[in-house]
């Protein structure tokens, strides 16, 4: 190593070069200790600019923190001071924080919510009605009804992908349409679809194609309702430039989302069956 690496002083970086290395720490390592570094990076940690997206990844074992992740979450959006675009409550996202990330940041675009059994579909809806200019929401594993997702549909017309992945349970037949033409109604500008693990028929995925013209993506893995054969799987292969069928492999997929047999008498407990995360 030469001595020029060996008293490289990394305080004297440009601000903006160490913003954007500091960012790539995740929101819960720059609250928790990097901005107790020194006072440089702790005046780089309080810019407003850093926080244009929240990043609250996680490993859902909440119980063993040391923090409060939605208090630590309601210190980041503050300091976003309205312009953040892009955050990630996995786990531990309520009604109460979504509503107060709603009410501050009606600029965001990008919303991911994974296992965040604490938001209600009216939690959800009221916070769409104030996200106007969202273009991408992440769900995945939270129950959510027709009801719901026709809200968001309506309220966020810029919504170009939505991901609404569940698990597929042996021991539990789901079959529902209601999701399907939930989104063919109401999210005409679609580019990107990915329903994992969804209940629904050829009727819903007939629907979609209908009435979401625009989809060029479509994840229909584990969807074993759908039966594409004969017309309808020409015309979605014509329509879609990337498509994943119901029995394509999920090798690869962002979490663990092999098919398990639990044993359940309550359907809706069955119907949210939680994803792993790898």
């Amino acid at each position: 190593m030469s001595n020029a690496a060996e008293t490289r002083n990394w305080l004297e970086l440009p601000p903006d070069v160490t913003a954007y290395i500091l960012s790539r720490l995740g929101a819960i390592e720059i609250l928790n200790s990097v901005q107790n570094v020194c006072s440089h990076w702790r005046k780089i940690c309080k810019d407003p600019s850093m926080w244009r997206s929240i990043d609250m990844r996680n490993s859902g074992d909440l119980h063993n923190m040391d923090y409060d992740l939605e208090k630590m979450c309601v210190h980041a959006v503050n300091r976003s001071c309205g312009h953040l675009l892009d955050i990630n409550i996995e786990y531990f996202g309520t009604d109460e924080l979504l509503f107060y990330i709603s009410e501050r940041s009606t600029h965001v675009k990008h919303l991911r919510l994974f296992s965040c059994y604490d938001i209600s579909d009216e939690g959800l809806s009221e916070a769409a009605l104030k996200l106007p200019c969202l273009e991408k929401l992440e769900i995945f594993i939270c129950p959510v009804s027709k009801h719901a997702l026709e809200t968001i549909g309506r309220s966020c017309p810029l919504l170009k992908s939505f991901k609404l992945n569940l698990r597929q349970c042996k021991s539990f037949h789901y079959v529902s349409d209601d999701e399907a033409l939930a989104i063919a109604q109401t999210m005409p500008e679609l580019r990107h679809l990915e329903l994992l693990g969804n209940g629904l028929t050829n009727e819903g995925l007939l629907a979609i194609l209908d009435g979401c013209p625009h989809l060029e993506y479509l994840d229909l893995r584990q969807c074993f309702n759908v039966c594409l054969e004969g017309n309808l799987e020409k015309r979605c292969v014509e329509r879609i430039t990337t498509l994943r069928r119901p029995n394509d492999s999920t090798h690869g997929y962002e979490f663990d989302a092999g098919i398990h047999d639990i044993e359940s008498s309550d359907e809706d407990t069955t119907k949210q069956i939680i994803f792993k995360g790898i």
